[in-house]
């Protein structure tokens, strides 16, 4: 899975003229599955979200993960971060997961960030949307559960790194 955070001071996503997700304080997660994600996918993407230590502490040193703050997500589904844009001028998304699928892995990450006490907002899977947000610091990150190298699995949670 792949995904774009921001930390944001608020944010909030309309879809067909109506509101249907607003946060305060947290994480605007930017979310696309592609061919060959698995649960194993989102147990990772939620483990990184929930302790990702992206929210200043009080020496302004990013310390805090969304617990430390209260914060909240608001995840909003988007296949075109699997777009191939090496080739031509038109992006290609034979990349992205067959819209059944990863619907079904997107409602799994929602329950499964639920289950660890998240405050979780949505859009709506596969409908235009506007996404409004406050973006904080600008703190903006790139998460790809499938990236080659997996070393922060080996990491205990109070490590740096």
């Amino acid at each position: 899975m792949i995904s774009v955070v921001q930390r944001v001071r608020s944010a909030h996503v309309i879809a067909e003229a109506q509101e249907v997700g607003r946060i305060g304080l947290g994480l605007l997660v930017l979310v696309g599955a592609v061919r060959g994600d698995s649960e194993r996918d989102v147990e990772y993407l939620a483990r990184r979200l929930a302790t990702l230590r992206v929210f200043p502490d009080a020496r302004a040193r990013m310390n805090l993960s969304l617990h430390d703050v209260d914060g909240s997500v608001l995840l909003v589904s988007q296949f075109t971060l699997a777009a191939d844009t090496r080739k031509g001028r038109r992006p290609s998304f034979g990349r992205a997961l067959p819209p059944d699928k990863a619907e079904a892995l997107i409602i799994k990450l929602v329950e499964r960030l639920r289950r660890d006490r998240i405050e979780v907002q949505t859009g709506v899977f596969g409908a235009p949307m506007q996404v409004h947000l406050v973006n904080d610091g600008p703190v903006t990150l790139l998460l790809d559960s499938r990236q080659p190298q997996r070393a922060d699995e080996q990491l205990a949670d109070g490590d740096d790194a």
